[in-house]
């Protein structure tokens, strides 16, 4: 997979691939115009869509309704804000979810691919050229 990043304006920059196009932008606060959301968080939601992409899944294979599980993610911080401490991702089950699959779908929500890229994560190379 190739991804194609070009700058904007002000603080925005703009990731395509295939048919999609992705920009980000940084708060108000750090000199962006708050119009996208920010790399870091684009991060954070990639890892809690992709969680609950397997709970999905977890569900739907066994027939289990999905309209009212959720999943929160909270972002943990030092006491000054500028240091990330850990990520705590809950999944939240309705009443009538089946007692006997909370720990399976716990463990599938698990297998998310971006949790496991970042628990091993690849070597990551960085160089420039010149058009």
């Amino acid at each position: 997979m190739e991804m194609n990043i070009s700058l904007g304006p002000n603080q925005l920059v703009t990731a395509r691939w295939d048919n999609f196009e992705v920009s980000t932008d940084q708060p108000v606060s750090q000199g962006g115009q708050g119009n996208a959301p920010s790399p870091f968080e684009l991060f954070l939601a990639s890892l809690a869509t992709c969680t609950a992409f397997y709970v999905l899944g977890f569900c739907r294979t066994r027939d289990i309704p999905t309209d009212d599980v959720k999943l929160v993610q909270r972002l943990i911080t030092s006491e000054d804000g500028k240091e990330e401490k850990a990520i705590e991702m809950e999944i939240i089950l309705p009443p009538e979810f089946p007692a006997k699959y909370e720990k399976a779908v716990v463990k599938a929500a698990s297998m998310c691919h971006v949790k496991k890229t970042i628990l091993n994560p690849p070597e990551i190379t960085l160089n420039a050229r010149r058009a």
